[in-house]
């Protein structure tokens, strides 16, 4: 099993690169979070350098063997958890993994659907697959730091909003479903402006099922 890679980067594709190993060629497909970063992993003779998840993709007659690259070990790891999720291969990771691993992490920590449904791929049923396989096992690789991730300053949540998430998550809501209840609310009705009136919008519709 080839477990790392390093030699002089000849190529760049769409989707992986090629990589001169003393006369050897190889091809080693990357996510695009990877394709951006690799001359991060560059020594001081040139050479790059990529932990690998080295796998055979199983045809209806043959097998082909594949290595897939990591800038290190840690978001090989991820990679390694990701496609734990049903329907989700190597392949189709690969594709998914567009965005920093770190950004990806936090928004399965936190439950973000609508974060997960703009990787390349993956659907909301998807997206909600992976959050309820992955919640709470990939808060560590949230802390990868990655120099592309700009945090930008966001304009911070009123506070009658957090109040009234508070209230349902103690009303046994989860995290997830308490915030669409709330941002089902807020399309309805442009005048809620307390707790109290979305929390009112809330039940309304609850009740109307």
């Amino acid at each position: 099993m080839i477990v790392k890679i390093a030699g002089k980067l000849v190529e760049k594709k769409d989707q992986s690169l090629v990589v001169d190993v003393k006369g050897l060629f190889y091809e080693v497909v990357v996510p695009t979070s990877v394709l951006q970063r690799i001359d991060e992993t560059k020594d001081g003779d040139g050479n790059v350098h990529l932990m690998t998840y080295h796998y055979f993709q199983i045809g209806p007659s043959s097998g082909l063997p594949m290595l897939i690259g990591f800038i290190n070990a840690v978001e090989r790891e991820f990679f390694q958890q990701f496609i734990k999720v049903s329907g989700i291969g190597p392949r189709a990771a690969v594709r998914a993994l567009d965005k920093p691993i770190c950004e990806i992490a936090h928004a399965i920590n936190e439950g973000d659907i609508n974060y997960l449904k703009t990787l390349p791929g993956i659907g909301m049923q998807r997206a909600k697959e992976i959050v309820a396989k992955l919640q709470g096992k990939v808060g560590r690789f949230a802390l990868i730091q990655d120099k592309r991730v700009v945090h930008e300053e966001r304009s911070a949540t009123p506070l009658w909003q957090e109040e009234a998430m508070d209230v349902l998550l103690q009303l046994q809501y989860k995290k997830q479903e308490a915030r669409d209840m709330i941002q089902k609310a807020l399309k309805r009705s442009t005048d809620i402006h307390t707790t109290e009136d979305l929390l009112n919008e809330i039940y309304k519709q609850r009740i109307k099922g």
